[in-house]
């Protein structure tokens, strides 16, 4: 019973770390601006003010988007999917299903922090990689994690 409590709230823990990463805005940061996936914050004179990253479409840019959401739609989904099969499955049953979806959510979240790095931000000389960035890729370990404990973990008969 620990076990499962210490898995939960690890999966609750990788979930808000994914949508922090998703929604925080510090992917890139220079002493004058902070970027995040959906905008541009510009330190002036009066305080931060937000701005649109381009006017243009950057491919690059959506993908890393629209992963990142898929990554946190996905580790919710897998939660959900773990609380029905603790009760469904008989025992001795494995959580295949939760732990395809973690592998899923793990997969999103590469692709977004990989492109990221390969794509966005490659000829900046000032600023560097946020928190928001790290927080990806933490999160893309723990995701790898949970979806391999999901894979081997078996309900104990009592």
């Amino acid at each position: 019973m620990l076990m499962l409590a210490g898995i939960v709230v690890l999966h609750i823990t990788t979930i808000i770390l994914l949508l922090v990463a998703t929604i925080d805005n510090a992917w890139w940061a220079t002493n004058a601006e902070s970027t995040d996936l959906w905008g541009r914050w510009e330190l002036t004179s009066s305080g931060w003010h937000y701005t649109n990253l381009k006017s243009s479409p950057d491919e690059y840019l959506q993908t890393v988007q629209g992963t990142s959401v898929l990554a946190c739609v996905f580790a919710i989904l897998a939660l959900f999917v773990f609380v029905a099969q603790l009760f469904t499955l008989p025992k001795g049953q494995r959580f295949t299903f939760t732990g395809i979806l973690q592998l899923i959510s793990c997969l999103c979240v590469m692709i977004a922090a990989s492109v990221y790095t390969a794509r966005l931000h490659t000829n900046e000389t000032q600023g560097g990689y946020g928190h928001s960035y790290v927080l990806a890729w933490i999160s893309f370990v723990l995701t790898f994690l949970l979806a391999i404990t999901y894979l081997v973990l078996r309900k104990k008969s009592e």
